[in-house]
């Protein structure tokens, strides 16, 4: 316990798993924890002594099925391993921390998730920009940026890193500017000292300058990436010779994306539980790293043409060429995780099965290679020319390591025959004992002339030969006699000492034998370290490829037509979520969306709810960054103008545990859009100002309209799905914009939802339809009647009349108390009415007044 407690000190914040002969122990207030987390017999050691301490433990078998449950309960998990042969000491056995496991560092890949990457990030904070890093330690990825805190906001919330680190005494600022959802660690503010950085990056790489990776100019970039390469070191993570490069996220390569758009659109993620995401539709990949990239492009889609064009040529092809499709495919399905297997190879935790994988993957490279070489799209030779097959240590793995190897040394043979001479004699003894001591005892027999010979052992003194009394007289003098029977003499040689001596050592010497060669070849599989982890990248890239093909196919979607021009023109566009969830049978109704920044900027979408409103913008969206990811897209045609930023606000969500309304988040999310705008931006807007009372909403609806119209610096292509049947009217003041409806049509008491975008304003929302549609009862559907009625009979500028009153806001108009759609101040209204002022006395005016107070909460 003595040692247990030295060892925790230096580890007070970590659970320590504490390894006693074949169990991992806790003990104290960990071994409550785990006992908790993983629902296994909290007992009590030294009970009612003064050294009474709780304790809990599991077999060291069973750490890959509970060290992830811990892991994934945010626990920072130090495994202490016995670190010499319990044999060979009569102290006690000496012992270390071997790992220390946080959520944002692992290499088990039972934690691991082989669909998204395991970044730990770190921020480092500089008045008012900071810097970012991402770093996943189970593939060798190394990103960092700098920016704006909204910048490194909108990335934390793409990459999605599993721990984050920050200098101490920044916590505050750190709620302010970003999510408390992610797990976070506090480092010492001295690891994030500029010359610390650089020196440390530096001795890391192996290099005088970082000029070589493009960010010895991003100060706070190498300050945070500085920042979790030292926290690998302080987790007992030394060996990270895979991390071979760092890389710039460069900002003005890729479209932006904040993080509400990215939750808005549902790409990663949904609020909603069990809903279907972009990501779920898109990602047919086979690979795991392939899986990952995707994610990666989703949160990234390029702004520049080239590339988005290569990668649609590619898909394209992918689809005109089936023979070309399957042979990729079906070799695709060989590679496996080959990013996190050479990852392995660096920290030597590689086992001999995955040698094998690698082994195939690199098989696999091959017959890729040479199809793209073949190919005729123009950056698939491209792609070919970086693909390394890797030949000499494919053929190498081949030459000595078992087919069908052991998972690890010591549980059968792993190192194959023909190798080492010692070894395959080692073996010899070991599998065929019996044969070698028949062949003995016959040579002995011959030799000796005795028939009855017999070659037996025991525990006291091992093998030894039998000889019955009647024939003991025939024994060789080298035969040495060790024991006397009634029967019998019992004698030893020394070929027989020799034999027994490798027979017993055998099992031992094999284990060390087999080690030593399987660490040789690992030591020199990390030279291929760098060409392996780019042929996973350009094997991921063309597993992308090959699953946007696969889902055009399936999903029918056509190739857009990219330009630098400023329009976006789909045909027949539809949701790509949306259609996938349709009942079977059931088609998804298409639409024509035209933006452009001259004619047709902005268009107002009126409807009723349930219409389709809401789908059809975000599949506008949708489509943009499908076609930039460089995937075909769910339209008949599509000509897009790059865009290169997508902003949302769709819907309403309280921030209720910052204390913000529905309505302050709105704001601040459009506040951010029309602070950010640019001629390239594409703008969805959906029921913008619903947070607030009607005419607050319209006024705010309506002069962020006309900002977007108006402001001279940009005019972003904007959809707005509104309520606010006045903004219709902005058409008659504002060229470029146009009014559109999600059409329906009325049967008698009930409407039909056609979901077709046509030209013109919407008069009415249907809200009572829909309340009907979901049971409302009755008596309150009727009065809700009465009171539209009221309103619409009241309403300066129904559209069903004609009328066309402008809401100008520079009109200093006084609203008619009576005028506002408030249904409490028309009941309010009517019961003044109905008051004869003549007849009141000042007690009942009194009392009425008390009354209507009550109609407002008074």
């Amino acid at each position: 316990m003595k040692q247990y407690n030295q060892i925790k000190m230096k580890y007070p914040d970590a659970m320590l798993l504490f390894r006693v002969g074949d169990f991992y122990e806790t003990f104290g207030e960990d071994a409550i924890k785990a006992s908790n987390i993983l629902n296994i017999i909290l007992t009590k050691r030294g009970k009612d002594s003064p050294s009474e301490t709780e304790l809990a433990g599991f077999p060291h078998h069973s750490l890959d099925t509970y060290l992830p449950k811990l892991v994934r309960a945010g626990i920072r998990v130090a495994i202490c391993d016995q670190l010499e042969d319990p044999k060979l000491t009569k102290k006690i056995v000496k012992r270390g921390v071997t790992e220390l496991v946080t959520p944002g560092v692992s290499y088990n890949d039972k934690v691991l998730n082989g669909h998204e990457n395991n970044f730990l990030a770190a921020i480092h904070f500089e008045g008012k920009k900071a810097g970012v890093s991402f770093l996943d330690v189970s593939t060798g990825e190394f990103l960092v940026a700098e920016g704006g805190f909204e910048y490194i906001d909108k990335l934390i919330q793409s990459f999605g890193p599993k721990e984050i680190l920050f200098q101490k005494g920044k916590q505050k600022l750190y709620l302010e500017h970003f999510s408390d959802k992610f797990y976070t660690y506090k480092l010492e503010d001295w690891v994030f000292t500029n010359d610390f950085a650089f020196e440390n990056l530096e001795k890391h790489f192996e290099v005088k300058s970082l000029k070589g990776f493009g960010v010895d100019q991003l100060n706070l970039a190498v300050i945070a990436g500085s920042a979790a390469l030292h926290y690998l070191s302080q987790t007992q993570h030394d060996k990270v010779g895979h991390i071979r490069n760092i890389s710039r996220i460069e900002e003005d390569r890729y479209v932006w994306l904040d993080r509400f758009t990215i939750r808005n659109l549902e790409l990663l993620y949904s609020q909603n539980e069990g809903a279907v995401t972009l990501i779920d539709i898109v990602d047919q990949t086979i690979t795991p790293p392939g899986s990952r990239m995707m994610r990666r492009w989703m949160v990234l889609p390029l702004k520049d043409l080239t590339p988005i064009q290569e990668r649609h040529e590619i898909v394209d092809y992918f689809l005109q060429q089936d023979d070309f499709k399957s042979t990729i495919e079906n070799h695709l399905k060989e590679v496996g995780d080959l990013e996190r297997i050479i990852s392995k190879v660096a920290t030597t935790r590689i086992n001999p099965k995955e040698i094998i994988q690698l082994k195939r993957a690199l098989a696999a490279i091959e017959p890729i290679k040479k199809a793209c070489e073949l190919a005729e799209a123009k950056a698939l030779p491209m792609v070919a020319d970086q693909l390394n097959p890797c030949t000499g240590l494919r053929q190498r793995i081949d030459r000595e390591i078992n087919e069908d190897p052991a998972i690890a040394v010591g549980k059968g043979p792993v190192i194959a025959d023909g190798i080492h001479p010692e070894l395959d004699e080692l073996r010899d003894v070991l599998n065929n004992g019996k044969s070698y001591l028949e062949q003995m005892r016959e040579r002995e027999v011959e030799r000796t002339g005795i028939p009855s010979i017999k070659i037996a052992f025991n525990n006291v003194f091992g093998y030894y030969i039998e000889v019955r009394n009647t024939h003991k007289d025939k024994v060789p003098e080298d035969w040495i006699r060790k024991q006397t029977l009634v029967n019998a003499e019992r004698y030893i040689t020394e070929e027989l000492k020799e034999y027994e001596a490798k027979i017993l050592g055998a099992e031992e010497k094999i284990h060390h034998l087999e080690s030593q060669l399987l660490s040789d070849l690992v030591l020199s599989m990390a030279d291929f370290i760098t060409p392996i982890q780019h042929n996973a990248s350009q094997l991921a890239k063309l597993d992308c490829l090959h699953a946007f093909a696969s889902v055009a196919r399936k999903n029918n979607y056509c190739r857009p037509v990219m330009n630098d021009s400023l329009v976006i023109d789909i045909k027949e566009g539809r949701h790509p979520v949306i259609e996938q969830q349709l009942p079977v049978g059931e088609e998804y109704i298409n639409n024509d969306v035209y933006l452009d920044n001259d004619s047709q900027q902005i268009i107002m979408i009126t409807g009723p709810n349930m219409s389709g409103k809401s789908a059809l913008l975000r599949q506008t969206a949708l489509i943009s960054l499908m076609a930039q990811m460089g995937s075909f897209v769910p339209a008949t045609s599509a000509k897009l103008g790059l865009i290169d930023k997508v902003f949302t606000r769709v819907g309403a969500s309280d921030n209720i545990s910052s204390g913000e309304s529905t309505f302050m988040v709105e704001m601040n999310e459009t506040a951010s859009i029309l602070n950010n705008l640019s001629e390239r931006s594409l703008i969805i807007l959906d029921e913008i100002g619903r947070g607030t009372s009607t005419y607050d909403g319209i006024s705010i609806a309506w002069s962020i309209t006309e900002f977007l119209h108006q402001n001279g610096l940009a005019k972003p292509k904007t959809l707005f799905a509104t309520h606010y049947h006045e903004l219709n009217e902005m058409h008659l003041q504002f060229e470029r914009i146009k009014n559109y409806n999600v059409s329906v049509k009325e049967m008698g008491n009930k409407i039909i939802f056609m979901r077709k975008l046509v030209p013109g304003g919407s008069a009415h929302s249907f809200g009572i339809h829909v309340a009907k549609m979901a049971g409302m009862p009755k008596p309150v559907l009727q009065r809700a009647d009465q009171i539209l009625a009221q309103l619409e009979k009241n309403h300066a500028g129904d559209l069903k009349d004609g009328g066309k009153k402008e809401i100008s806001p520079d009109e200093n108009m006084q609203l008619s108390f009576f005028q506002l759609d408030d249904p409490v101040l028309m009941q309010i209204k009517e019961e003044i009415e109905n008051i004869d002022i003549n007849t009141l006395t000042p007690v009942e005016a009194l009392m009425k007044l008390n009354e209507i107070k009550k109609y407002v909460g008074g």
